[in-house]
């Protein structure tokens, strides 16, 4: 029906309890951090509104799925009275398949005794948008006053109206547009045959001067929506241009040595990671277009062209004798840190950057037959990363994104593994192609359905980085110059020759030696592999990649 499978939401009374999940820590304590402004402190300023993070929920009702009773979506409101002035916005929900882990904003006005129009005022009605009958679970829209927005929705167990004052509308200057990022579930009440959509939400404006800031809320609807229209409720807007809860100097220091990841390698990996400075003193040099003469890079790239952007005139090669310096020098190795603000200032990116000085040939994976490419993977250089994405509010690790060539995945918390007895997370890149993930084992890059794609190779070794101590901040903007960026930083061009071979050469002799059904797909999943890997253009250092002022790909 519509195209998609429905689960249907049905009373729930003869089936047997169900436990509450858990609620996640991580497991050590977070540290005191060093003093600063607004940075941990619980309470963030948006300009005219301030905002708390609520975690602490109690339960309203909880959907369980008739045609699996292992799938459960808990909602939630904030438990409790909240302090003094401050005021719900909407209610919380998650899937029951993980631990407890998600928050809410409240928020009160900063604005209220010197402006004619308070920011935050109470909706003027309720609209049921949708109703599960048998289930007891009513789901309202709050209509706000003309110039207002609605920030979330109302669920309860009664059919009866919410009270007006059980959520709090904003002032339309004071939000931003929100758009739908990942459906939560699709439901069907048996009663009135009408789908419900239950999606997650995030701001429009992301990135680093993004002012977008997330409520925690969910969006839904009886239809489907594109990304392109506008929904019924928005996001705050960060008018403090002061960005006071991002972290000083002395509390990124902190979190990096708190947090900071331990990059481990492939057992049989052949290009491991080395610094910068050692990858040019090592003999990297300078090429330009129509000068047959390449020139020596200095150690910190002082003679390297600086700012404009890829005008393809310039690259960087390897020297003569490459082999030893293909190979890398893991003991030189570290981890490039740039910080900057997400989520409108509400959150602190940290931006781990890993350098290896040539990336190799990848393994295609042919159900179970695995085929090394000859040249399809290798290229001079490689610049790979993942991002921790910090709360500003506590301070709390939030997430990782784990970058994979040309996307990645956000991992919560609550999914990653962690180095024993600490906070700090466990990171394995992909042998030959540095790509990063949460879990050893091997991933597929094309189409598990068939099992044809791309390996991704990931194992327990003893080659590994902790970032945690080998790490060097190389840029945050948002503190002018406490952060002096290295000039190697600053050259926008390639760091690696354009590799003239025929990869489509390479791709229809691999899939002449299958049937043509099979061959058809070989090649459709070879010609979808990144520009990058297929070797065909030198990559681009960190300031030139789409995340270094945008958001991450998710």
């Amino acid at each position: 029906m519509l195209g998609y499978k429905c689960l249907h939401w049905d009373n729930v009374r003869d089936l047997p309890p169900l436990k509450d999940p858990e609620t996640f820590s991580l497991p050590a304590p977070i540290p005191q951090w060093p003093p600063g402004q607004g940075f941990g402190s619980g309470t963030i300023s948006l300009g005219k509104l301030e905002v708390i993070e609520i975690t602490d929920f109690e339960f309203i009702w909880r959907y369980r799925s008739t045609e699996n009773n292992n799938k459960c979506i808990s909602f939630y409101k904030p438990k409790g009275s909240l302090p003094k002035d401050f005021h719900c916005l909407g209610h919380y929900c998650q899937s029951d398949s993980h631990p407890l882990r998600g928050y809410l904003l409240a928020a009160r006005d900063l604005a209220a005794s010197v402006e004619h129009e308070p920011a935050l005022v109470e909706p003027l009605d309720f609209t049921l948008v949708w109703s599960s009958n048998g289930s007891d679970g009513y789901f309202w829209l709050p209509q706000p006053p003309e110039g207002y927005r609605s920030m979330g929705f109302v669920v309860t167990k009664s059919s009866t109206k919410p009270e007006l004052n059980e959520v709090r509308c904003v002032r339309a200057d004071l939000t931003d547009r929100s758009e739908t990022h990942k459906l939560i579930v699709t439901a069907v009440s048996e009663s009135l045959q009408a789908p419900l959509f239950i999606w997650r939400t995030r701001p429009s404006d992301r990135g680093m001067w993004g002012k977008g800031v997330s409520t925690g809320t969910f969006f839904c609807r009886t239809r489907l929506v594109s990304r392109e229209q506008h929904l019924s409720v928005s996001c705050l807007k960060n008018l403090d241009s002061g960005l006071h809860a991002m972290p000083n100097i002395d509390q990124i220091q902190a979190l990096i040595q708190h947090y900071g990841p331990t990059l481990i390698f492939h057992p049989d990996e052949t290009y491991l990671p080395s610094s910068v400075s050692w990858f040019f003193n090592n003999g990297a040099v300078l090429c330009q277009k129509g000068n047959p003469t390449c020139e020596l890079i200095d150690e910190n790239g002082s003679n390297l062209p600086q700012g404009g952007s890829n005008d393809k005139q310039y690259w960087i090669d390897l020297p003569f004798d490459d082999d030893h310096v293909k190979r890398g020098n893991i003991e030189s190795s570290k981890l490039y840190v740039h910080v900057k603000p997400a989520l409108g200032g509400t959150f602190t990116d940290l931006v781990f950057w890993i350098f290896c000085p040539f990336n190799g040939p990848a393994t295609l994976k042919l159900g179970l037959i695995d085929v090394s490419l000859i040249s399809i993977g290798q290229h001079v250089c490689d610049w790979e990363h993942f991002t921790l994405r910090i709360s500003n509010y506590s301070g709390e690790l939030y997430s990782i994104y784990f970058s994979q060539h040309s996307g990645g995945e956000w991992i919560d918390s609550h999914d990653l593994q962690f180095v024993t007895g600490t906070n700090r997370a466990v990171v394995y890149s992909s042998k030959h192609g540095h790509a990063s993930f949460p879990k050893a084992g091997v991933y597929l890059q094309g189409s598990t359905t068939l099992g044809i794609g791309i390996r991704n190779d990931t194992a327990r070794s003893d080659l590994f980085v902790d970032s945690s101590s080998r790490y060097e901040i190389v840029a945050a903007e948002y503190l002018g110059e406490v952060v002096k960026e290295p000039p190697w930083l600053q050259y926008m061009r390639e760091w690696g020759p354009k590799i003239v071979y025929d990869s489509r050469e390479e791709i229809e002799r691999l899939a002449s030696r299958f049937p043509r059904t099979v061959g058809v797909t070989v090649s459709n999943v070879l010609r979808k592999l990144p520009v990058e890997l297929s070797g065909e253009e030198g990559p681009t250092g960190p300031k030139e990649k789409n995340n270094w002022y945008g958001d991450e790909r998710w």
